[in-house]
C-alpha cells in the first residue's frame, strides 16, 4: 500500500492539474472558440485514434501487467521485455491499420451528409493510432516500473498544455483551422514522443529479446492473457468512446461536439480512480503471485471509500453548479445539460467498486473479466440503438448509465463469488447521505449576482459541507491520515 499510497498524492497532483487544463481547454474554449461541427471532428479524430490503437496492442499491456512479475531482474533489462512488448504492437499496427483503411468507404458513405468534416481528415487517424499505440506500450511498461506517474505528466499536463497553445494560436488568426488540426494531432502524439526519450535517458530501453528465457509454458500463458486481454481492452475502450461515435453515426458531428463537451464534465468523477487503478494494478497483481488475498481485499475497501469520498464530492460539486457550467459555455450546448447528471451517476457505479477491475483481471479468472466487458460492449451498442433515435444525446447518456450499472452489478457479485471480497460498509451509507445533505445545502444559498461569485461561494459551502462530516466521522482512514500529516507539516512550518 506504500507505493500506492505515495503515487496516488502526487499522481493525482498532476491529475487535478490536468484536469484543470482539460477544463479551460475542452470545458471553456473549446465551445466558444470553435463551432459545434469543429469540435466533433477533435474528439471524433481521438476516439478512433484511442479504439483502434487498444486493438493494434493485441492485448499485450495486460499481459505485461499480469506477468511481467516473471521478467523482472535486477539487471534492469527484464529479459528484453520492452523489446518483445514493441514487436508484438507494431505487428498489431499493421493490423489495425488496415482494418481501418478497408473500413473508410463503410465509414465515408455513413458520413455524407453529417460528418463531411471528418471525411477530410479522415487519415489523419493513422498517425494517431501509432503513437497512442507507442504512448500505451511506454506507459504499461513505466507502470510495471513503478512508476505510473510518467505518464501521468505527459498525457494529463504536457499534452493539455501543449493543446492549450494551439487552441490560444487559433483564436489569435494564428493558425488556420486546417493547420490547428495538424498542430492539434502533433499535441496528441507528444505524450509518446516524451515517454521515449524519458525512458533513453535513463537507459531503460532494451530491444534485445531473451528468447531462452521464454519457454513453451510462459509463451503459452503469454498468448492466452494477450488473447483475453484483447477481448478485455478492446471491448473497455469500446465502451468508452461507442457512444460519441454512434451519437456521430446517428446525429451527426455537431450532435457529438455537443455531447462531447458535456460528457467531460461527467467524466470528471472518474480522475482519481484512473490514477488509483493505475497505480494499484501493479501491487494488485504482484500480490495475485503471492495469493495474498488480505492485500488484494484491503485495497479494494480502502480504494473503494477514498474514491467514494472524492467522486460524491466532485459531483455534487458540478451539479451544484450546473447553472454557472452552463454560463461558461454557450447556449448550443443546453441540450447536453441532462448528459452531465446521467453520466456523472454512471460513473459514480465505477468509483463505488474502487478497483475491482483490476482485482478480476489479474486473477486466475481473468477470462471471466473478458465475456464480461463483450458483454458490456454489447449492451451498450444495444441500449444505444435504442435510445439516441428516440431521446437524442441524452439517449447516449442514458444507455451509459443503465449498462454501467447491469455491468458493475454483475461485476461485484462475480468478485463476492469467487473470492469472497466485498468493498461495502456502513460508511459508504453515512457518505452517502452526508452527499445528499450537503447538495441539499447548496441549494439553499441565495443566487449571487455574478455567476463566478456563485461559483466561488456555492463550490466553498459544498466543500465544507461535505468535508467536515466525512473527517469527522473518519469515513475514510486513508483520506484522514493525508488531512492529518497535512496539518501537522503546516503547524511545523509555521
Amino acid at each position: 500500500m506504500g507505493v500506492i499510497k505515495k503515487q496516488s498524492i502526487s499522481g493525482s497532483i498532476y491529475s487535478y492539474l490536468g484536469v484543470v487544463l482539460g477544463f479551460v481547454t475542452i470545458g471553456l474554449l473549446f465551445p466558444r472558440i470553435f463551432s459545434t461541427e469543429e469540435v466533433g471532428l477533435l474528439r471524433i479524430l481521438v476516439s478512433y485514434s484511442v479504439l483502434f490503437a487498444q486493438f493494434a496492442g493485441l492485448g499485450f499491456s495486460t499481459a505485461t501487467i499480469k506477468l511481467f512479475p516473471y521478467f523482472r531482474s535486477d539487471d534492469g533489462k527484464h529479459h528484453g521485455f520492452l523489446g518483445l512488448f514493441l514487436l508484438i504492437s507494431l505487428l498489431g499496427f499493421v493490423i489495425a491499420g488496415s482494418v481501418y483503411l478497408l473500413l473508410r468507404p463503410n465509414i465515408v458513405e455513413h458520413a455524407e451528409g453529417k460528418s463531411e468534416l471528418f471525411v477530410a481528415y479522415y487519415y489523419y487517424v493513422l498517425p494517431l493510432i501509432f503513437f497512442t499505440l507507442l504512448f500505451n506500450v511506454f506507459d504499461t511498461y513505466y507502470r510495471v516500473l513503478y512508476n505510473a506517474v510518467k505518464g501521468i505528466v505527459a498525457k494529463e499536463v504536457i499534452q493539455r498544455l501543449a493543446i492549450l497553445v494551439v487552441i490560444v494560436l487559433f483564436y489569435f488568426d494564428i493558425l488556420s483551422f486546417h493547420l490547428t488540426v495538424i498542430f492539434y494531432t502533433l499535441a496528441l502524439i507528444s505524450p509518446s514522443v516524451l515517454l521515449f526519450f524519458s525512458l533513453s535517458r535513463n537507459k531503460r530501453v532494451t530491444l534485445k529479446i531473451d528468447l531462452r528465457f521464454i519457454d513453451a509454458k510462459l509463451l503459452r500463458e503469454m498468448a492466452t492473457v494477450a488473447f483475453f486481454g484483447l477481448m478485455s481492452g478492446f471491448s473497455g475502450m469500446l465502451v468508452m468512446n461507442i457512444d460519441i461515435l454512434m451519437v456521430d453515426r446517428i446525429l451527426g458531428l455537431s450532435a457529438a461536439g455537443i455531447y462531447s463537451v458535456t460528457f467531460f464534465f461527467g467524466m470528471l468523477i472518474l480522475v482519481p480512480l484512473r490514477t488509483m487503478g493505475k497505480i494499484s494494478s501493479v501491487v494488485i497483481a504482484d500480490a495475485w503471485k503471492r495469493n495474498d488475498l488480505d492485500t488484494i481485499g484491503s485495497i479494494y475497501k480502502k480504494s473503494s471509500l477514498s474514491l467514494s469520498v472524492m467522486g460524491i464530492l466532485l459531483f455534487i460539486g458540478i451539479w451544484g453548479n450546473i447553472d454557472n457550467v452552463f454560463f461558461l459555455i454557450k447556449d448550443d450546448y443546453l441540450s447536453g445539460k441532462m448528459v452531465i447528471f446521467y453520466i456523472g451517476v454512471a460513473n459514480l457505479f465505477d468509483v463505488f467498486l474502487g478497483v475491482s477491475p483490476h482485482i478480476i483481471v489479474n486473477s486466475k479468472h481473468y477470462r471471466y473479466f473478458s465475456a464480461l466487458l463483450i458483454g458490456y460492449a454489447l449492451l451498450i451498442v444495444f441500449t444505444n440503438l435504442l435510445f439516441i433515435p428516440r431521446y437524442g444525446i441524452v439517449g447516449a447518456a442514458l444507455a451509459s448509465l443503465l449498462s454501467k450499472f447491469i455491468y458493475n452489478l454483475i461485476k461485484y457479485i462475480f468478485i463476492y463469488k469467487k473470492f469472497g471480497l466485498q468493498p461495502f460498509e456502513l460508511k459508504h451509507l453515512y457518505l452517502l447521505l452526508i452527499g445528499i445533505a450537503s447538495y441539499y445545502i447548496s441549494t439553499l444559498v441565495p443566487v449571487a449576482p455574478h455567476f463566478v461569485v456563485d461559483i466561488v461561494v456555492r463550490s466553498t459551502v459544498i466543500f465544507f459541507a461535505f468535508s467536515l462530516p466525512v473527517y469527522y466521522f473518519n469515513i475514510s482512514e486513508d483520506i484522514n491520515e493525508r488531512v492529518n500529516s497535512f496539518m501537522l507539516a503546516v503547524k511545523n512550518r509555521f
